[in-house]
């Protein structure tokens, strides 16, 4: 951090400013995670200047934390398979009226500093930025919880590269993006074009982004601190649950890019005998059962699932067929994105 960046982020704090940031979450329910989080931003070092909250519900948000600064609540219309993530990430876009965007998981309370350190970061960083995460285990944001007990009830993704201790390291594979938690400048952002609104549904909305911006030469960098904790939630993975709208949105990104994606659920699917490679993609072999969304089920105690963890337990004998991403997509990738 420079001199300069330095003193006018002190004064910021000793002045107790408001940063020109908007943070900006996606809700279809979830209402105390949601209330976690906003407590999380009213408790930052320096403040953001709005939280935009986009949703599904037929009527926003209620009971929320008060706070000092205000929430917009933008709601979104369902898409064809009722999750439109990057739709509802290019409304809250567009409708911020700060000069950095801070992406935050409903799923997820920020650290005290987690603004604040974004907002240090994009002063020097014409890309996009990653924070950190950790996973809550069980019952880790109980009631009364604070950024102690928070850490102590979490842990990094043991597949996941570790932050830098300072400063940015630049990435330069865009497959380890997650839209988690994530910042960028809003003139940057809009001149991407945002998400493809074309994906639907769950899946391939983050790679699609991170490979638009690899190809316009857009860093993505590893941003010291700015650590968000997700909050625990039972998940599948592979999300077999989501499977229709994974092969949909696969296709979708197959015929923009010429080759596949998420193929690290694709080679569990085919596993578990969900699917099979055809010459036009992928054709579904049966339905889901019970038998196979428990099979999937995070196990209790854990603070994460992971499809790496399930293929080692039933064994890996070949990849989703096709033309698909390199196989490191898998040290990167087997864990993301969450729901």
């Amino acid at each position: 951090m420079t001199q300069f960046t330095q003193q006018f982020m002190d004064r910021l704090r000793s002045q107790s400013w408001r940063s020109d940031a908007s943070v900006l979450t996606y809700g279809n329910g979830r209402h105390e995670h949601l209330c976690n989080l906003v407590l999380g931003l009213e408790s930052q070092t320096i403040t953001p200047s709005e939280l935009i909250i986009c949703h599904l519900l037929p009527e926003p948000y209620s009971g929320l934390p008060e706070t000092s600064f205000p929430v917009r609540q933008i709601y979104v219309a369902a898409g064809e398979l009722d999750l439109p993530l990057a739709a509802a990430r290019n409304a809250a876009a567009r409708a911020a009226s700060a000069n950095s965007l801070v992406f935050l998981d409903i799923d997820c309370i920020p650290s005290p500093r987690l603004v604040e350190d974004y907002i240090a970061a994009l002063a020097h960083w014409d890309g996009l930025l990653v924070g950190d995460v950790r996973y809550l285990r069980e019952g880790g944001n109980a009631p009364g919880w604070t950024p102690h007990t928070l850490m102590l009830a979490s842990e990094l993704h043991s597949e996941r590269r570790l932050p830098p201790k300072e400063g940015i390291e630049p990435c330069a594979d865009y497959r380890v993006f997650s839209s988690m938690s994530f910042a960028i400048r809003k003139t940057t952002f809009l001149e991407t074009g945002g998400f493809d609104e074309r994906y639907d549904g769950y899946g391939a909305e983050d790679s699609d982004f991170s490979r638009t911006l690899s190809q316009r030469g857009i860093r993505i960098g590893w941003c010291a601190g700015a650590t968000a904790f997700h909050q625990y939630h039972l998940q599948h993975r592979p999300p077999v649950h989501r499977l229709h709208a994974i092969l949909r949105n696969n296709e979708i990104y197959r015929e923009k890019w010429g080759q596949n994606t998420m193929e690290h659920w694709l080679a569990a699917f085919e596993k578990l005998g969900l699917i099979t490679h055809a010459d036009d993609g992928f054709a579904v072999l049966r339905n889901v059962t019970d038998e196979d969304l428990l099979l999937t089920q995070q196990t209790r105690g854990q603070a994460y699932a992971s499809t790496r963890a399930f293929m080692s337990r039933f064994g890996r004998s070949s990849k989703a067929g096709g033309q698909t991403e390199d196989a490191a997509q898998w040290a990167v990738t087997a864990s993301a994105p969450t729901d």
